[in-house]
């Protein structure tokens, strides 16, 4: 579609009316004269209405194709057309003076529409606008500073912005109509300076279009796929075209098994796998399966790494995982391969210590450790130790500490008094943070406490933000186990008695109406004076 452009065509002839007699003609002509064009770069030119009937026709001519030109029909409306747009523009200034481009373009805009030619019209529109923004485009690029980035040689570079828009395209390819690069590309030069380091580039880019996620959802895939370029880059030490991943998954994984064997990250049994088969398995296409936050998680804590450096992808780090799976299995290749799939497909997914620790030297699988503390000092700081080891290679803890005496009962082989179970939640809470899950998360750590336990009052202020902080577990949780019996004494509003478990070592081990008969009956003996340590209080 053509706009007007005064600076065109200098050599057509004056616009004349056909209907009008040669004195006339000449009149207008002179009257023409009068009047001036200033052009959208300040230039002025004389104004020539014949270039109005030159746009006027090429705008039929790309609405009505070719045979418009001939027609007889645009011909005599192009005639008219142009005779109003003129008309229009003198009796504004009936005196001459000067025409900004733009107001004659907004006149033959406003001439076709009342015409009628509403098509010619959008069309005319739309192209207008398109040769703005190419305008404005052209205008930002020569008046962009220039951007210098600095190599990891120090050497600074002019910032290649073909370069970062070709990967900021492929990023947003698939998506639709929703994601546009340019304004990636826009808010992330906002953040750049002269001799930005060549890491920041790609950080840049990145947190751009994660500040794009909350107005469209689509973003979370463009991040995922710029960070999964930078992880590409890291690993493999050099920028990866998507379409090439599957060629350098397969070429990668076999490097990746001796790698990680010889920094003895892997276990060595991995070797002894038919690497080739199951390189051929990767694909490439599922790392597109990934928001950036699931991604962002990966590269920060599971990820196998030498030196703070990643040497996992996604694809490769699912097969490590199926691998570990696989190593007691008979038919060990058919088998990692339909782990793979379930897991690179994110039809399953396992347990965290799983997906950490699956395939190394260490493998510990599980997720949760529950354990009994015993009431003495050995069966107490054993207990620590474990938490602490089993922390180690990332279990989940929970404790049950209802056996330890409470605060007060007597200690035979001292002849003193017990400090109760809370000063050594506070120190299994301050090894759960100590020990936190081999750096990769904090540990995670629960005690449980049955509800006639003669601490549980404490036990319960554990959480609290005031108090004694000695005595406060900011970092773990608690956990009481409640009885059926309680609940009875709550809806009754009757008594409810706390004893120490050293003075009713039974009632842990038992449960339904064995526990209420035998806890009925510790109450009775404190009642009679049979046991001292007891406390009654309100069970509401």
């Amino acid at each position: 579609m053509p706009m007007l452009n005064a600076a065109t065509h200098s050599a057509t002839p004056s616009f004349t009316p056909a209907d009008v007699s040669p004195d006339a003609a000449a009149r207008a002509v002179a009257q023409f004269d009068l009047y001036k064009v200033v052009r959208r770069n300040g230039a002025v030119v004389v104004f020539e209405p014949a270039k109005i009937s030159i746009a006027l026709t090429k705008a039929f001519i790309a609405v009505n194709g070719g045979q418009g030109a001939g027609s007889a029909r645009v011909r005599e409306i192009v005639e008219q057309l142009t005779a109003g747009v003129v008309g229009a523009l003198m009796r504004r200034q009936p005196h001459g003076g000067t025409l900004h481009i733009e107001d004659i373009q907004d006149q033959v805009e406003l001439g076709l529409m009342r015409s009628g030619e509403h098509d010619v019209a959008r069309s005319y529109v739309l192209y207008r606008e398109a040769r703005s923004h190419s305008r404005a485009q052209a205008q930002a690029e020569q008046t962009a500073p220039v951007i210098h980035v600095t190599g990891e040689d120090g050497v600074q570079r002019p910032l290649d912005m073909a370069r970062i828009a070709e990967g900021v395209q492929s990023a947003c390819a698939g998506l639709g109509e929703v994601v546009h690069p340019d304004a990636v590309i826009r808010a992330a030069l906002k953040d750049m300076y002269d001799g930005v380091p060549q890491h920041e580039v790609q950080k840049c880019l990145i947190l751009s279009a994660r500040a794009l996620i909350e107005k469209e959802p689509a973003y979370n895939f463009v991040t995922a796929r710029l960070l999964l370029g930078n992880i590409c880059a890291e690993v493999l030490g050099e920028e990866i075209a998507a379409a090439e991943m599957t060629t350098r998954y397969a070429e990668y994984f076999p490097r990746f098994i001796k790698r990680g064997i010889a920094a003895e990250l892997l276990d060595e049994r991995l070797a002894s796998f038919d690497l080739p088969r199951l390189a051929a398995e990767l694909d490439a296409s599922r790392d597109l399966q990934f928001g950036y936050l699931g991604l962002q998680t990966l590269y920060d804590r599971y990820f196998l790494h030498i030196e703070d450096k990643r040497i996992e992808l996604p694809q490769v780090f699912f097969m490590r995982v199926a691998m570990g799976l696989a190593l007691n299995e008979i038919d060990r290749e058919t088998r990692t391969i339909e782990f793979y799939h379930l897991l690179s497909s994110f039809d399953f997914m396992c347990s965290t210590p799983t997906l950490f620790n699956s395939g190394t030297r260490r493998s510990q699988l599980s997720s949760c450790y529950l354990t009994t503390v015993a009431d003495d000092l050995d069966g107490i700081y054993e207990a620590i130790k474990e938490n602490a080891l089993l922390s180690k290679f990332a279990g989940g803890l929970g404790n049950d500490w209802t056996q330890v005496r409470a605060l007060g009962a007597r200690i035979k082989g001292t002849n003193g008094q017990s400090q109760g179970v809370v000063p050594f939640l506070k120190v299994v809470n301050d090894t759960a943070v100590a020990v936190n899950q081999g750096g990769k998360r904090k540990g995670a750590v629960c005690a449980y406490l049955e509800t006639w336990h003669l601490d549980i009052e404490e036990f319960l202020d554990l959480r609290k933000n005031t108090g004694d902080d000695r005595r406060r577990t900011h970092d773990m949780n608690t956990c009481n186990w409640i009885p059926d019996l309680f609940m009875r004494r709550v809806m009754e509003g009757g008594d409810w008695t706390l004893f120490s478990p050293s003075d009713v070592p039974d009632l842990h081990d038992l449960f339904g109406r064995d526990f209420e008969e035998s806890y009925v009956a510790y109450e009775a003996a404190a009642a009679r004076g049979a046991i001292k340590l007891y406390k009654t209080v309100q069970a509401s």
